[in-house]
């Protein structure tokens, strides 16, 4: 069961957003999901509060340091991905998160501010491999793209990334309303009212192509098959 975490030294990048949009297009599909919510502004657990149980997920309210592993072998059971929030900061939580993470998700907007977070998580990764020998696969995931940034500026961002030899998804996440109502009403874009909310559907296909596209960096063996029979989970805290 891949443990995937989002991370970024700084807030604002679009980390929670891109978190639950997976999260939720996982548990949509049939994997069992725990969202271990890591960021102390709890935006994710205040979701569930007002979302109710949703089908095959699990919000894990609050972590520490000391907690963190518990809540991942307790629940290894009966969870097939593990989603963790961090916090827009580089402390002993998110070091300790990224050190048991499978992969880690490095969403980036297009700013320096969000470059400059995003390269102290880069260089965290790096002290661990070379230090712990700890080899964490990683990606960056363009966030909040708007309609109006072209396709030749997206290939350059990513132009430049790869250049430092950093991974970045084919699939950005755009700027959309959808993504913003489904915090404020609870839910998830399954059940978004289409007919108060705009381009619902090109917002589901955005956040199923980033899922798409996650699963397909996991590895074959650690990724269990989807139930057929799917139950809803709930929440709790730490």
């Amino acid at each position: 069961m891949p443990v995937i975490s989002f991370a970024n030294a700084k807030g604002g990048a679009g980390k929670t957003t891109a978190a639950l949009l997976l999260a939720t297009e996982l548990a949509h599909r049939g994997f069992r999901v725990a969202i271990i919510d890591c960021d102390p502004q709890h935006w994710i657990t205040q979701w569930a509060e007002i979302s109710g149980p949703i089908r095959n997920l699990e919000v894990i309210s609050e972590a520490s340091v000391a907690s963190l592993q518990c809540h991942l072998r307790d629940l290894a059971s009966r969870v097939d991905f593990f989603i963790v929030d961090l916090a827009g900061a580089k402390d002993a939580l998110v070091t300790t998160a990224i050190g048991l993470s499978d992969h880690v998700m490095i969403p980036v907007q297009g700013s320096a501010m969000d470059a400059k977070g995003a390269a102290q998580i880069l260089d965290l990764l790096a002290l661990m491999r070379d230090k712990a020998n700890l080899d964490i696969a990683h990606s960056v995931v363009l966030t909040r793209v708007s309609s109006m940034v072209t396709t030749k500026a997206l290939l350059a961002i990513k132009g430049l990334l790869a250049a430092r030899g950093v991974n970045v998804l084919n699939t950005p996440i755009g700027e959309r309303n959808a993504f913003k109502e489904i915090f404020e009403v609870g839910g998830t874009l399954h059940t978004l009212d289409i007919a108060k909310v705009s381009n619902v559907d090109k917002a589901k296909e955005n956040a199923a192509a980033f899922a798409q596209e996650v699963i397909r960096l996991m590895p074959a063996h650690v990724i269990r098959s989807p139930r057929l029979r799917v139950f809803p989970f709930g929440r709790h805290a730490a």
